[in-house]
């Protein structure tokens, strides 16, 4: 058993930063830190950098870039960074002495290309930067939190020589996010300051927030090493949302508190030589100072007076409708798209069983390991008009940078190296995985489904990099005719169906909301959504489960109202390596 996390004890340096997968509780953890460290008295500032920050709800005020006093915490203060809209301000600075000298596609090019998860986070880490090399903050300040940490591809790419050079304004390879780094001008001495005090052990602990769950353990593992690597080694791992059953004859709270218990058996070895404290699974939500300074009290289960919604939720259809939709309009291409560790697997799987029953001839495509579908089937053979591949992204991710490499003609021993880093980014895995698929698609009769698919940027990117190839006469990683094909394809909503799977969790959601607008924007608008693995639909009475289940309503309602066109619902349990045979039954009740 961990020991409970509590502030007050185990913070030990000025400066923290909180990182971890989408809906692990990053901004509740944070939170509670600066609440606990300012009611003893530090003079505390939380910045945090989430574009769907609940802070101005949880201190009930206006927050803008600049720090604030919070009134209902005394020597508290915090800031909000809109990372979206510093990065559209970088983009402007970058692009605009372009716009009339250059061809328009040629300048459509360069803001796509500045558009992805990368130039977000550069343009947050600027903020961060002032702040970490402004003195004064910290002789005004005991501690500063950060909600969000970059990461170690960011940072890397920060350090190396030719990302201040112009080489990058003459390459055409083609994969990246970050593109030119002009748009921040001369601040590399800055950043270096950032860099150093990130890495200072005495100043900066890297707060890793995880859940028990086998995804979110695994990109804390990641993040510890990837930042590790560059000299952020004072590390501590809160893991958040740990259950204890409160009532031993519910189904469902037995089988939530097994899953997790066997998560935490498998933690990874890195995660089990660093720091590691717990945070409780709690029936109330964390949205307001009270429920922060319980939960890092001694008595964090203690009676609390929960606001309940007493009104039901519309019935939604389930799964099955998803199912008897799809088929009725004979859709070929079928996406299920979402954030890690929402069920996107499980939800693809399903699906392809639902067709193949009736009747249609499936090919289930996956990038999970093959082992992990082959485990979903593994209790009985799987029916002869259902197939299924697995694409393994480290293959096709080495053999796109290759290509890449040999494309990109003569470089020196920095431009390489920049080249090489650049290909990390998470839109290079997008784009060479989606040339797989493409592949599969391409020479398919069946229906295919996918169980994993680009954002609108990756999408926008391979358009535009088409187009630039073709205006530039340049290489930009030449694109596949099966990919050139696929897009129209995907925008043709009579051919593909895309179905967004999320959680009914505020984070979840807006990442949710957030990966729509971007794939509207690449012009596919998603036909369905699937709120996955809900307590509130599994029909639970243990007293913390029944709590929290209804705090989901809000969620749902979000979802059903105005988030998406059709909605569906899965209960919690229902959509968690089930085979073919359970999957069938599911899917027919």
């Amino acid at each position: 058993m961990h020991t409970s996390y509590h502030p007050r004890t185990h913070v030990q340096t000025p400066y923290l930063f909180f990182t971890g997968k989408g809906g692990v509780g990053k901004t509740s953890v944070a939170c509670a830190t600066a609440v606990s460290l300012a009611d003893q008295g530090k003079k505390v500032l939380l910045v945090s950098t989430d574009p769907a920050s609940n802070l101005q709800d949880v201190f009930n005020m206006e927050l803008t870039r600049e720090p604030a006093a919070v009134p209902s915490v005394s020597h508290l203060y915090a800031s909000n960074i809109d990372p979206e809209e510093a990065a559209r301000a970088y983009r402007e600075k970058t692009v605009g002495p372009y716009r009339d000298k250059l061809p328009e596609s040629v300048v459509n090019q360069m803001e796509e290309q500045l558009s992805g998860a990368c130039t977000v986070e550069i343009a947050a880490f600027d903020e961060f930067s002032h702040l970490l090399a402004d003195e004064g903050i910290f002789k005004d300040f005991d501690h500063v939190l950060f909600d969000t940490a970059p990461t170690g591809h960011t940072l890397r790419l920060l350090t190396l020589p030719t990302a201040w050079s112009g080489y990058l304004e003459e390459s055409t390879h083609g994969a990246s996010c970050l593109g030119p780094l002009s748009g921040l001008g001369d601040k590399k001495n800055m950043y270096q300051k950032a860099m150093d005090t990130l890495s200072n052990g005495e100043k900066t602990t890297l707060v890793m927030v995880a859940r028990s769950e086998e995804s979110t353990l695994l990109e804390a593992d990641r993040a510890s090493v990837e930042l590790g690597r560059i000299g952020i080694e004072h590390q501590m791992l809160v893991i958040n949302g740990v259950f204890q059953p409160q009532d031993s004859g519910d189904e469902v709270a037995s089988v939530f508190y097994t899953e997790q218990q066997e998560a935490l058996k498998e933690i990874p070895d890195a995660l089990q030589q660093i720091r590691t404290y717990s945070l409780p699974y709690v029936p109330y939500s964390l949205t307001d100072i009270q429920h922060m300074r319980q939960i890092v009290s001694e008595s964090p289960l203690a009676e609390v007076e929960i606001t309940e919604e007493s009104e039901d939720v519309e019935p939604l259809p389930s799964l099955k409708e998803v199912v008897d939709d799809f088929s009725a309009k004979n859709t070929r291409v079928i996406f299920t798209m979402g954030k890690g560790g929402v069920g996107k697997t499980s939800v693809a799987s399903a699906i392809a069983v639902g067709l193949t029953e009736k009747g249609h001839r499936v090919h289930l495509t996956t990038t999970d390991p093959a082992a992990h579908v082959a485990d979903m089937f593994k209790d009985s053979r799987v029916h002869e008009n259902l197939t299924i591949s697995s694409i393994d992204p480290e293959v096709e991710v080495e053999n796109y940078k290759a290509e890449v490499i040999a494309n990109a003609g003569e470089l020196n021993e920095d431009e390489l190296a920049y080249l090489k880093e650049d290909l990390d980014s998470p839109c290079t895995e997008e784009i060479a995985v989606f040339r797989a698929f493409a592949d599969v698609v391409d020479s398919e009769e069946e229906i295919v489904v996918i169980d994993t698919a680009p954002t609108g940027h990756t999408l926008l990117l391979l358009d535009s990099s088409e187009a630039y190839h073709k205006e530039m006469s340049r290489s930009t990683g030449d694109i596949p005719e099966s990919v050139t094909k696929l897009l129209p394809r995907l925008r043709n909503p009579e051919e593909t169906g895309v179905v967004v799977v999320t959680l009914p969790e505020a984070t979840p959601v807006f990442e949710a909301g957030r990966l729509q607008e971007d794939l509207k924007r690449a012009e596919i608008t998603p036909k369905w959504w699937v709120i996955n693995r809900s307590l509130y639909a599994a029909g639970t009475k243990d007293p913390v489960l029944e709590a929290r289940a209804a705090t989901e309503k809000q969620w749902i309602r979000k979802v059903q109202n105005e988030l998406s066109a059709q909605s569906a619902l899965i209960p919690w349990g229902a959509a968690k390596n089930a085979g073919y045979e359970q999957w069938k039954v599911y899917i027919q009740s």
